[in-house]
């Protein structure tokens, strides 16, 4: 299927009453694993490349330092990696950009094949984040591109987006928020944290999700809550790492059950990165050391070495640099790349599937209408 912008996708988790995960992807064999696992579960997907995802992508390797080019050819990268799996889906796929920069990130994501973006705007004093996003809003819709927000910051780290504290949501601010700029889905800071160290124990603010959602009610608005930073970091699987070798310290998540109570409270859309970024790196450990003569290949070899030489890290990005034209393009050059690739498929299936279960995904696929940029611009424009 081509495809399809968020907002549909938004309509049924709204009608339905479920959570729809939204899962990061950083390389062509993530965003293959990812679309066939929630085939299996008959799960619609929300694929995400984060903005430095993108500069990754375009061939970047210090994607911290990624340029608005890099980010560009990136976007297109990943777009056509995932067009070519969900192709002949049977499911509804989104390509989300998860925290867009500036408006140009934005563009660059669209004019790449992104069919929804977020504006990141949660740094600004309130009426600059408001500008800045009912400008990407205009621009998007315009071309049937779903817009999610974000209002209040989260603590933690993930690419370039990092902050020691945080700011709560004010409801009453996210309801002048959606009615300003127009967005489809607003990202809330209620307790979650971005990265694998969000300290142990973490209680989510419900309360302020189901503020919003019932003013939203009272006024009229449609709108789909997200949660972002919400990776539940498998105890387990960072338990494996270290017992591989790794040094994984002071990692814990958000658990399950926090996650799920906050979904009839109005949370629709659900976050995760770090999950899959742990199983993918645990997965490739264990692979050199089930076949110690891999770590001699020439074409993987160097992938072994840089797992080794940085141990405390447990973002594939880091590791995977030697064989870049497989991240980006998908080209398998020999067995042993081809090896590699099924493990970091494995790694993603297995962070994701649980979590298509656990939010309640599962058998909703033929409820999301397949609708097309076109008759969602031309929805956009009626004001519908």
């Amino acid at each position: 299927m081509p495809l399809i912008p968020l907002r549909p996708l938004l309509e049924t988790v709204d009608k339905y009453h479920f959570a729809q995960g939204a899962f990061n992807v950083n390389a062509v064999a993530q965003a293959k694993a990812a679309i066939e696992v929630h085939e299996t579960f008959r799960s619609a997907a929300i694929l995400q490349g984060a903005d430095l995802a993108n500069g990754f992508m375009g061939g970047r390797t210090d994607f911290q330092n990624a340029t608005l080019e890099d980010k560009k050819v990136g976007a297109k990268n990943i777009a056509d990696a995932v067009k070519k799996y969900a192709e002949n889906s049977p499911i509804p796929v989104v390509l989300h950009l998860d925290h867009g920069k500036n408006f140009d990130s934005c563009k660059a994501a669209i004019e790449g094949g992104y069919t929804s973006v977020m504006i990141d705007g949660s740094s600004l004093p309130f009426d600059e984040n408001v500008e800045l996003t009912r400008e990407v809003v205009k621009y998007a819709h315009e071309r049937g591109v779903s817009v999610e927000g974000e209002l209040g910051v989260l603590a933690g780290v993930e690419d370039h987006v990092f902050s020691t504290t945080s700011t709560y949501t004010n409801p009453l601010k996210a309801i002048e928020f959606f009615k300003k700029t127009g967005v489809d889905a607003l990202a809330i800071s209620y307790g979650t944290m971005h990265g694998a160290s969000k300290g142990k124990n973490v209680k989510l603010r419900k309360e302020i999700a189901i503020a919003i959602k019932e003013c939203m009610m009272h006024e009229g608005i449609f709108g789909v809550l997200v949660s972002h930073g919400s990776s539940t970091v498998p105890k387990y699987i960072v338990d494996e790492i270290n017992a591989l070798g790794g040094n994984i310290q002071n990692a814990y998540g958000i658990s399950i059950d926090e996650l799920k109570a906050a979904i009839p409270c109005g949370i629709g859309k659900i976050n995760v990165d770090t999950d899959i970024r742990l199983a993918v790196t645990r997965n490739m450990k264990e692979f050199f050391a089930n076949h110690p003569e891999k770590r001699e290949s020439q074409s993987i070899g160097e992938v072994y070495r840089l797992l080794e030489a940085k141990k405390e890290q447990f973002d594939p990005r880091a590791f995977l640099t030697p064989i870049m034209d497989t991240v980006m393009y998908g080209i398998i050059p020999d067995e042993d790349v081809a090896a590699l690739m099924a493990v970091v498929e494995k790694g993603v299936k297995e962070a994701i599937g649980t979590l298509i279960v656990e939010f309640g995904s599962y058998g909703k696929a033929p409820l999301v209408e397949m609708a097309s940029l076109d008759e969602m611009a031309e929805r956009y424009r009626k004001g519908l």
